[in-house]
């Protein structure tokens, strides 16, 4: 096992998986990138029994628990402590930094009207609030739900950080924020509403219509409706 105490382990899974010690990569193989991955999105010690029937459902028992057995023993080779694993339970270690568990705090910081939040009014933030979660992995259906949950998250999120950037007067990045919702998004309408708050606040009144217009193009084509009543009254008359 490696030591040093001044490492820096991270675990991206926004963009894509990738482990880091510092700024190197580790290699890992899939089924050790996905148990880790699985661990990170839990958040908590699971018992082993219930990681195995979730990572490994249409294997019979015997063989699910031998594929977690492999799986961890692969995470073990990397030659840092990845896992805290006893008989019954495993969790990911505690010294590892996960780039969701910050963006979905920054989100729900976002979210609270009560909390201030100048110190993530910044692009680290948007470009996290932007980023999917593992896109290249769809084929289970842990992973599915655990996208589409952070997913809404983050677009309520930006949708909140366009609005408290346009209430500061920083309007270029609350039409950035807003850009990113509505890319996340193309058919939320209330994405479009804050990109479209954002634009006239800046006193833009071309690039709001603009944006009306684009959000009614997408609304007709995608889906055969018009935009809401409320999207409409935004712009003046």
């Amino acid at each position: 096992m490696r030591t040093g105490e001044t490492q820096i382990v991270t675990l991206r899974l926004l963009k894509g998986f990738a482990l880091l010690v510092d700024d190197d990569r580790v290699a890992l193989s899939s089924s050790a990138q996905r148990l880790l991955a699985f661990l990170a999105l839990q958040d908590r010690p699971r018992t082993r029994t219930y990681v195995a029937r979730t990572l490994w459902p249409e294997a019979p028992t015997p063989r699910a628990n031998a594929n977690l057995r492999s799986s961890l023993w692969r995470a073990s080779r990397t030659g840092y402590r990845v896992i805290e694993a006893s008989v019954q339970e495993m969790a990911l270690a505690g010294n590892i930094t996960v780039d969701i568990h910050d963006a979905v705090a920054s989100a729900h910081r976002l979210l609270d009207r009560t909390c201030g939040c100048d110190d993530i009014l910044d692009r680290r933030t948007r470009d996290d609030l932007s980023a999917d979660l593992l896109p290249e992995w769809s084929d289970n259906e842990w992973v599915l739900l655990e996208q589409e949950q952070y997913h809404q998250l983050r677009l309520y999120a930006l949708e909140a950080m366009a609005k408290r950037l346009t209430t500061a007067g920083r309007h270029g990045e609350a039409v950035a924020a807003g850009l990113a919702a509505v890319r996340a998004e193309p058919l939320r309408e209330s994405a479009h509403r804050v990109l479209i708050d954002a634009h006239l606040a800046a006193g833009n009144r071309a690039s709001a219509q603009h944006q009306y217009d684009q959000c009614r193009r997408t609304l007709l084509e995608e889906l055969g409706l018009e935009p809401s009543d409320a999207l409409r009254g935004v712009l003046p008359h």
